[in-house]
Formats: structure tokens, sequence, C-alpha cells
């Protein structure tokens, strides 16, 4: 089964965390998510009760072990950024979801990268088929 590494703002984006839920959600019809507990509405903005190396340490393992990334990048996140440019180093595909807000663009860096592929949505119906068709077309 495909791995996905879901990746979401933690720290500044507990808000949307029934957003990332069923984001998860349409993602595990296709593929094993790794990083569930992220979207888990328990979770605060404290993150994880880990010292910062350990969480580093598991995220990047669990990265390395994807085969893909899916991202929720609607809440700037330098974590998100910085787990996105690793998976570009590893050429593991990477699909971020993207909401457009009034008061804030999507990091060029992002927006622009050859290696992200980037859809736009306003509600979470419009995701479902991006992240299934997504998640189908990863070869492995």
């Amino acid at each position: 089964m495909k791995k996905i590494y879901f990746a979401c703002s933690i720290r500044g984006g507990r808000n949307d965390s029934k957003l990332y839920a069923q984001i998860v959600d349409s993602i595990k019809q296709h593929a094993r998510v790794l990083t569930e507990i992220f979207a888990d509405g328990q979770l605060t903005a404290q993150g994880m009760d880990k010292p910062v190396k350990e969480i580093w340490k598991s995220d990047m393992a669990w990265v390395t072990e994807a085969d893909a990334i899916i991202a929720e990048v609607t809440n700037p996140s330098l974590g998100v950024g910085y787990e996105i440019a690793k998976a570009e180093g590893m050429n593991k595909p990477i699909l971020c979801l993207y909401r457009p807000q009034m008061d804030r663009k999507l990091s060029a860096m992002i927006a622009g990268s050859p290696k992200v592929t980037v859809f736009e949505y306003r509600d979470i119906k419009e995701t479902e088929e991006i992240v299934i068709n997504f998640v189908k077309q990863l070869h492995l």
C-alpha cells in the first residue's frame, strides 16, 4: 500500500484540524497515512509533547519512508516548508493544497517550485478528487 506523509501547520493551524482530518480521511481511502496524528483534533498548537530533536527525527523518518507528500499549506508553517524541501531533495511527488486567502498569498517558493503540484480549493469536496487522482498516479 502506498504511504503518504500528510503535512499541515500544527503550531499555527489548529483551527483547521477538522479540515485536516477530512483530507486525511480522503487519503486513507487509497493509501496509508503515516502522519495521521497531525490531523487529530486533540493535538494542540503546542504540538507533540516530545523533545524537538525527537520530533525532527521521527518526522524525517516518516518523510523518508513516504512514497509521496500531501501538504495543506494554507496556514504558513516553517516546518511544512522544511519538509517539502527535504521531500523535493528525495525526488518525492508533492501535492500542496491551498485555500486562497484575501489577506495572504501562498509562498512563491512553494507555488513556483517545478517539483510541487499546487491545487487551490475552496471547500473539502474539491480536494477529494485531486487527492484520489494524485495517489492513484503514484508509481510504485
